[in-house]
This record gives structure tokens, C-alpha cells and sequence, in this order.
């Protein structure tokens, strides 16, 4: 079976694109490297012992998109495909919403065109913006607040009036909480351009020597140690989940809606602390403002998965940072 992944080179696709490999997938990648590098082509080629096939397509490009589903006729795709920093969508908002949407827009069209109605979508956690409660369940009310996350809510809508118009498309749209960690290999990981926006890339880069130290934001919400409690994945997690949601496509149709998370959350002083314990490295840190619109807690409810895709996380917080400290250490600047 023949899967195209767009931006199957970042962070979450690469790994999934492993996965895809070892699994006996046919893959076609389609990145424009705006966010990634070739390098991790021959990353893959290195862990999996196969080459995989490439495009350098943006998705806003139809006719060069159209053209690589004209020679390899898919059978489905997972779309990581789109721009990802919440600070950077508030500063450039037209920016993303042209370039997340419209990109999926000219995705679907070449979908449609050529009879390929399967559809892993990478969606995110931030479409439940400030939560009423935890965990948070698939049902709990939707309120992003920014255009990131504004901008994958849109796209899952228009995913689900799709189906409305067209009850072929099997679509899964995977909301993920905190993806970090690495492939155990040390061969690929998270490779942040600049300085990282996600906590676990700030540790590793602080801990090898590239930063200073690490801004905590805030200290004073009601946690266990009063530093913001998230829910961490291992990406390796995440990305099987990705092929067990494929698999359900493969013989139902509709729209599904998964929680990809580990059900449980750790405060940042909590994975400092694991962090250094798993590497040997201290990880100086100072306290800072809060960051306007941070919240104190937020972690997943992922029964819905666990029932209906038959999928749970395997790897713990001494994983998730093992993985992330090797990669750190064996790239320390990166691909």
C-alpha cells in the first residue's frame, strides 16, 4: 500500500515516516523544507535500510502536487504539512491561515481528483484553547486562541464537511498533546530552527551548551511545584498511533477525532529534573513572567483511543528524555 506523507522531513513526519517504512508501507514525502532538512531522507534510509521517495512540493503548488499523485497514485495520506509556532502565528496570522488552509484545500482538491479519500490529519491540542477542565476528552469544548491553533480547528472543519459532502472520505483527524523525545537510533529528532519555542529542544540545547539557561514562565499556578503541568508524548508513541489511525481508514469511512497524548501530566520542574537525572546534566533555569494565555494544567483523555483504535503510550518520562538528551548529543547543531 502506497502512502503519501506532506512534510514527512519535520519532526512528527520523519518519525512517522520510520514507522510507515518498518510497518511495509510504500512512501512518497512531500515537503518543501521550509521547517525541515533533505538530510533526514538519508536518516531514514539509515534506520530503515530503504530509500524513500521525495518530492520538494509546496502545497499550495496544484499542478506540481497534482503531478506526483498523477505518477504514484496513493492510497491514502497523512498530511503533517503546515506552520507550526503559536508565537509566530499571532505575529503573521494572514501567513498562516493562507498557508495552512489553503494548502489543505489544494490537498483535498488532488485528493479528489484522483479518487484518494483516506486522510490522517495532523491536528493539535491548542483547538481546545483554555480548558474547563482536565483531562480533556475528545467532547470538551473548542475554543483556540490563536491562529494556529484557529487554523487546524478551520481545517477539521472543513474536513468534516467534506465527509457531509462525499461519505467516501475516511478522515482522522489525531489532536496531539506534547510530542517530544527522539528515535532511539540518535538519528533523527526535534531540529528547531533558532531559538526552540518547545520546552524539551531548550533543555537539550541548554544542557549541551548552546543557551545559557532555560526561561521558566511563571512559578505560582496551583501545581504540584507551581510550574505549568503538560502531558508529554514520546513522538515514537505518536507516530504509531498515526499507523493504528490508518489502519481504522482502511475499512471504515467517516470523520474520527483522537486525543494522542499519555493521559498524565509532568510540570516543567518535574522534567528538568527527570531530564537531568536520565543525562548528568544540570539545567540551569530562572524564573520569568508568565506567558500571556499559559494555563496551569492540561492532559489528555485518551480513552477513545485506547477503545477504538486499539492504541495507547508505551514510553515514560525517562524515555522521552533519554531519546531527546542522545539525538541532542550526537547533533548538536542539528541535521
Amino acid at each position: 500500500m502506497k502512502i503519501l506523507v506532506t512534510g514527512g522531513t519535520g519532526y512528527i513526519g520523519s518519525h512517522t515516516c520510520v514507522q510507515l517504512v518498518e510497518a511495509g508501507y510504500d512512501i512518497v514525502i512531500v515537503d518543501n523544507l521550509s521547517n525541515s532538512n533533505r538530510k533526514v531522507l538519508d536518516r531514514i534510509k539509515s534506520i530503515t535500510g530503504k530509500d524513500v521517495k521525495f518530492y520538494e512540493v509546496n502545497l499550495l503548488d496544484k499542478v506540481e502536487l497534482d503531478s506526483v499523485f498523477a505518477k504514484h497514485q496513493p492510497d491514502a495520506v497523512i498530511h503533517f504539512a503546515g506552520l507550526k509556532a503559536v508565537g509566530e502565528s499571532v505575529q503573521m496570522p494572514l501567513h498562516y491561515y493562507h498557508n495552512n488552509m489553503t494548502g489543505t484545500l489544494v490537498l483535498c482538491e488532488v485528493m479528489e481528483k484522483h479518487n484518494v479519500r483516506k486522510m490522517v490529519f495532523s491536528s493539535s491540542a491548542t483547538v481546545y484553547g483554555t480548558p474547563e477542565s482536565v483531562p480533556i476528552t475528545e467532547e470538551s469544548p473548542i475554543r483556540a486562541t490563536n491562529p494556529y491553533g484557529r487554523s487546524k480547528l478551520m481545517i477539521e472543519e472543513i474536513l468534516r464537511d467534506l465527509y457531509v459532502s462525499n461519505n467516501k472520505w475516511s478522515i482522522s483527524i489525531l489532536r496531539y498533546f506534547n510530542p517530544i523525545g527522539a528515535h532511539e537510533s540518535g538519528l533523527i529528532g526535534e531540529n528547531p530552527n533558532g531559538i526552540p519555542n518547545n520546552l524539551m529542544p531548550y533543555i537539550t540545547q541548554v544542557a549541551i551548551g548552546k543557551l545559557d539557561y532555560l526561561k521558566v514562565f511563571g512559578d505560582n499556578y496551583p501545581t504540584v511545584d507551581g510550574t505549568g503541568v503538560r502531558d508529554y508524548i514520546h513522538v515514537v508513541d505518536l507516530s504509531e498511533g498515526h499507523l493504528k489511525s490508518l489502519e481504522k481508514l482502511l475499512y471504515e469511512t467517516g470523520v474520527f477525532t483522537y486525543n494522542l497524548g499519555t493521559g498524565s501530566g509532568y510540570s516543567v520542574l518535574q522534567l528538568v529534573k527527570a531530564f537531568e537525572e536520565v543525562s548528568g546534566k544540570k539545567v540551569p533555569y530562572k524564573i520569568v513572567a508568565r506567558r500571556p494565555g499559559d494555563i496551569a494544567t492540561c492532559y489528555a483523555d485518551v480513552t477513545k483511543a485506547k477503545y477504538e483504535l486499539g492504541w495507547t503510550s508505551q514510553r515514560g518520562i525517562t524515555e522521552m528524555c533519554l531519546d531527546a538528551w542522545r539525538w541532542q548529543h550526537y547533533n548538536p547543531n542539528g541535521y
